[in-house]
């Protein structure tokens, strides 16, 4: 369904513990989002809030939902609304903001704003496809193994996150790696319906719906150019913890082009459905959000999940 132009009825829904979110940058960014449009303003205070406000104001209607937040914030936003016609609006307001510099934005709220707005004044909505897993949409990507035993480290110094970023994650993989996860013994088996391809023994998995997986700095880290919003999910996984062949797929996708499959590295794309299993349990994050361990993964692509606000340029 297409928004009429005219006045628009927006919520914007504020994490104001993301790193980039201030109380200037919130009034700048209200200022800017409410020329000629009726915007609410809501701020989060825990997990699952932002989907919750999400949810109500598609229900009651409202046009636009904008998280202004880190991914997380972005991913409840998302899975509030998915399958109604209230649309999605991105503002970046974490460390790394991946979807939204995904989708061509800057990684600064204030100059990110102006596009949206410029975006929701030409009425550039479009729908895009989403990853599910076990229930819970996904924006991005979903990391099993050892990238989310990563997240979960990160999320054990929440506080300093805002204050260090990027030399946090990279503190976080050095001491997993050193000292928390298991290098020995593959982790779970992937495996696709059909028997397209063969099970394939893990340790470490990204399960893309878009390219690229993060950013290192303002270097994209590029795993895989299939994975498009308008296609089906990309698989990479790493089939050893060896480090020449972890930096050796790693260093690919910092030069950009995707990794190549290999002995060492599985890559499957256009994925509709896939799962991931074992009978001791993994850890998974979804979006940036460590959620535990399980036994079992259940993924698949939903096509035209959402309708998102393209940013325009001003």
């Amino acid at each position: 369904m297409a928004l009429p132009f005219g006045l628009l009825r927006i919520l914007l829904v504020v994490n104001a513990f993301a790193s980039s979110v201030t109380a200037r940058n919130t009034v700048v960014v209200h200022r800017a989002l409410s020329q000629g449009n009726d915007v609410e303003v809501v701020e989060t205070n825990r997990r699952g809030h932002a989907t919750r406000f999400a949810q109500d104001a598609a229900r009651r209607g409202v046009d636009i939902v904008i998280g202004y937040g880190g991914d997380g914030t972005l991913n409840e936003v998302a899975t509030g609304v998915a399958g109604t016609d209230t649309a999605l609006g991105v503002l970046p307001g974490g460390s790394t903001n991946v979807f939204a510099r995904t989708i061509g934005m800057p990684n600064d709220p204030v100059k990110a704003v102006h596009l949206l707005a410029a975006g929701i004044a030409a009425r550039t909505i479009e729908p895009i496809g989403l990853g599910k897993v076990n229930g819970r949409y996904f924006c991005f990507h979903t990391g099993v193994g050892y990238d989310a035993a990563v997240v979960q480290e990160v999320e054990r110094r929440a506080s300093m996150k805002r204050w260090l970023g990027h030399p946090l994650f990279i503190y976080a993989a050095l001491r997993t790696w050193m000292a928390n996860y298991d290098r020995k013994e593959p982790h779970f088996t992937v495996t696709t319906p059909g028997g397209e391809h063969a099970p394939v023994d893990g340790y470490f998995t990204v399960v893309l719906n878009t390219n690229p997986y993060t950013y290192l700095g303002n270097r994209p880290l590029d795993l895989s150019p299939a994975a498009t919003l308008d296609r089906g999910l990309v698989a990479v996984t790493f089939r050893t913890m060896r480090v020449t062949a972890i930096l050796g797929g790693l260093g690919g996708a910092l030069r950009g082009g995707g990794v190549k499959p290999s002995a060492t590295l599985d890559l499957q794309t256009d994925l509709s459905e896939l799962q991931i299993s074992h009978d001791v349990g993994f850890p998974y994050q979804v979006d940036g959000d460590y959620l535990g361990e399980t036994k079992h993964l259940e993924f698949r692509h939903v096509p035209e999940a959402v309708r998102l606000v393209r940013p325009q340029p001003v």
